[in-house]
């Protein structure tokens, strides 16, 4: 019996699998965790349907495995779906596996990564199947924020079964031979009569881009693999811990007189805000999440001093750093998760305001935008802003602002801090001045008279600074032993939230 389930499908079906360019459940399962570590649990289960002759095709396992391991030592459960079982579908034992292992890792407290390779649900067993995969969503929604919860989709992930995934907390998907859709090429050309293939409709490449359900894009299956063991090494296995610390040799007060080069001294011209993030984090790793997606803006972790944190910042290199319904919708699902798992966030502001125009508005860029907001101030974790340069308008609001309970509010000596940008603000302000002025040699010398005053008195951070909205006006070379000193300093952080059931965010 071992033997038969440690076959699965059989050697044919394992070659073909091979030939695809994917490995087998259990060999995935072995990359994932440390050597000799893995526990599998129901190997011997097999479905209960009698329909359709399939009590003559009964397999040892059903199409998953599942157990537990470790991961760089420490605990964490996986299911691992079988495409070479029934093309991986799932029927009414499958999914109950599923369950079991997920209710294992809630009660210990570890993570849960689903390795997702399987056709849909089992048409055989009709409902059965069906009320597996409710059951499989219950658990992804009750154990939300409470373990992390990872999926690597490795082949195919259609209809019902693209649900589950999408709760959870990431989603790597493989170039080449993994997709996600609700429906597929074949029913949309009937119903729509559009024709694309499976990769433009639900590739790694469109999904990671385009839609933004993916966050990780991998070459090769490995490679997916070795992005999850990376991405646990951030996280804690459970809400009640602090994230892993990790020994950097990287000093705590290196300074880098590079970055008072970085932000260019003109307002509009853009630079590289990833150049500020790799120079002040431990030994200059940074593992962006969402990379090909909202480019405005820039997500991920690093470590500070060995602990690990999250980063967001506005990006000027695209769309000059604004926020639109994308950007503000990739931050807030990331605040929200390190806001779940107690790890620290740290932000980087350099925005001018909310994207303009009807295709903003008419897509509701006015509730997409308090999504932000709404995480950024229910976060409960240590939060440090840094200002590089523009903070303009309600995006400087939302930006983590002393205003919705940010710790730690510092500033470069050039940044600008005002409702809008000076010539605008001149506009407004000057108005009628400026109309008086029949002469246009005289209208524009009173122009530049008035956006030079009003650079002097907000072109600067030291307006807030006196009000006590910025807490420090610091070197940019100084950036990393500043975020690391007040990290120091918040590390016993307690804060919490008015007692209620869940708060109503603006979905």
């Amino acid at each position: 019996m071992e033997a038969k389930a440690q076959l699965a499908g059989g050697k044919t079906r394992i070659a073909k699998q091979h030939e695809a360019g994917k490995l087998t459940a259990r060999e995935r399962v072995e990359a994932l965790l440390d050597e000799g570590s893995f526990v599998e649990l129901d190997k011997f289960v097999t479905h209960r349907c009698a329909d359709f002759g399939m009590q003559e095709q009964k397999i040892l396992g059903d199409g998953v495995v599942t157990g537990h391991g470790t991961v760089d030592g420490r605990p964490v459960c996986v299911f691992a779906q079988d495409f070479t079982v029934f093309g991986g579908s799932l029927s009414g034992a499958y999914a109950q596996k599923i369950c079991k292992v997920m209710d294992l890792a809630t009660k210990i407290g570890c993570p849960i990564v689903g390795l997702n390779d399987s056709g849909g649900a089992r048409i055989q067993e009709g409902v059965e199947s069906l009320a597996g995969y409710a059951d499989i969503f219950l658990r992804n929604v009750l154990t939300s924020g409470v373990v992390p919860q990872l999926s690597a989709i490795m082949g195919p992930c259609a209809g019902g079964a693209v649900y589950s995934p999408a709760i959870t907390d990431f989603i790597l998907m493989v170039e080449r031979t993994s997709y996600m859709f609700i429906t597929g090429p074949e029913v949309i050309r009937t119903v729509t009569h559009e024709e694309v293939t499976k990769e433009q409709l639900g590739g790694a490449s469109t999904h990671a881009s385009k839609s933004g359900v993916s966050h990780f894009t991998e070459a090769d299956e490995l490679s997916c693999i070795a992005r999850i063991r990376e991405l646990l090494a951030f996280m804690p296995s459970n809400n009640s811990e602090d994230p892993p610390h990790r020994p950097t040799q990287d000093p705590a007060d290196r300074a880098d007189a590079a970055l008072d080069t970085i932000v260019p001294v003109e307002s509009n011209r853009p630079y590289d805000i990833k150049k500020i993030i790799n120079a002040v984090v431990d030994d200059n790793k940074f593992v962006e999440v969402h990379k090909d997606y909202a480019k405005n803006i820039v997500c991920g972790f690093a470590r500070f001093d060995g602990r690990p944190a999250g980063i967001v910042a506005n990006q000027p290199v695209h769309l000059a750093g604004c926020l639109d319904i994308d950007a503000s919708i990739k931050a807030a699902r990331f605040v929200r998760f390190c806001d779940c798992f107690n790890i620290p966030i740290v932000t980087f502001v350099d925005v001018p305001g909310f994207l303009p125009g009807t295709t903003q508005e008419y897509g509701g860029i006015i509730k997409h935008g308090a999504k932000l907001l709404y995480a950024f101030a229910e976060a409960t974790v240590p939060k440090i802003t840094v200002i590089t340069r523009k903070a303009y308008g309600g995006a400087y609001d939302v930006m983590s602002s002393k205003h919705i309970r940010a710790d730690v509010n510092v500033s470069y000596p050039a940044a600008e801090i005002a409702v809008m940008g000076p010539e605008g603000a001149v506009n407004i302000i000057f108005r009628s001045e400026l109309d008086k002025i029949t002469d246009e040699t005289e209208r524009a010398a009173a122009r530049a008279r008035f956006t030079a005053e009003y650079k002097e008195r907000f072109a600067n951070p030291y307006k807030a600074a006196s009000l006590g909205y910025i807490d420090e006006i610091i070197r940019p070379r100084d950036t990393r032993w500043t975020i690391i000193r007040s990290l120091r300093t918040l590390a016993n952080k307690r804060q919490t939230n008015l007692p209620r059931k869940h708060g109503n965010i603006p979905l």
